[in-house]
């Protein structure tokens, strides 16, 4: 594969190209996340590579400087330039994440988030087809309320607010049938006390956010459950939703 063809390399290419360096990057990528899970894989590899590379600087740039680099790599995958998935692994926890810049979020660090993978493969062709329709202007108003309240929620350490609207109401209802089981698993988080749940980037994997770890742990397991009811297996994972940004550890 060309480098160009890869999020990680179209990445570098644009860094190396806005900084002028003479010489380039070579990299290895050895990467645990499985292709089309919704977990964001081709932002961990943009993100990873431009914070290596960047740690190798004579003049290492801020974190919020590798954004536009992160989002052009992540556009070899997506198609577009989204910050949704490289903002926060570039700088960590929650992040608003706008054209041009990122907007840490605050989160109680006791909050937690289940995810948990089923072994499906959801194609992302067929994630975009689910959205082709126009969506009417009562469904945007009604999401942006419900994002309001779940970013007012966050700051605030506010549960009963984000459990008023961590519910999606525009891809969601498009997207659900295309994974076996899909409803059962998010009633399955629901009654184990999340604060809301929904689909993981484009699917299949299902998110749910909690109070505390105890609860996210009980309830990741649940979810497993329903979609082994469904027939399939699932690996969950359970972290802060404050989670870490993305370090060099050697």
């Amino acid at each position: 594969m060309q480098a160009e063809h890869n999020t990680a390399g179209a990445a570098l290419i644009a860094l190396r190209e806005a900084l002028g360096l003479s010489g380039g990057f070579e990299i290895e990528l050895d990467k645990g996340i499985a292709l089309g899970s919704g977990l964001g894989g081709s932002a961990a590899s943009c993100v990873a590579a431009l914070v290596a590379a960047n740690a190798l600087l004579d003049q290492p740039l801020a974190r919020e400087a590798l954004y536009s680099f992160a989002m052009i790599g992540e556009a070899v995958a997506s198609g577009g330039l989204h910050g949704d998935n490289v903002g926060p692994m570039l700088v960590g926890g929650l992040v608003l994440a706008t054209a041009d810049r990122l907007v840490p979020i605050a989160v109680p660090a006791h909050w937690h988030c289940a995810v948990v993978r089923p072994h499906f493969a959801l194609e992302t062709r067929v994630a975009r087809a689910a959205l082709a329709a126009p969506f009417a202007l009562r469904e945007f108003v009604t999401q942006s309320a419900a994002l309001s309240q779940v970013l007012l929620g966050c700051e605030r350490g506010d549960a009963a607010l984000v459990r008023a609207g961590l519910e999606d109401h525009l891809v969601e209802p498009r997207r659900a049938g295309l994974i076996p089981g899909f409803a059962a698993v998010k009633q399955a988080a629901l009654a184990n006390g999340a604060m809301g749940a929904s689909i993981s980037g484009a699917g299949p994997s299902v998110f749910a956010w909690f109070e505390d770890r105890a609860s996210a742990e009980k309830a990741a397991a649940a979810m497993v459950g329903a979609f082994a009811h469904a027939g399939l297996g699932s690996d969950p994972h359970v972290s802060p939703v404050s989670g870490p940004r993305a370090e060099v550890l050697a």
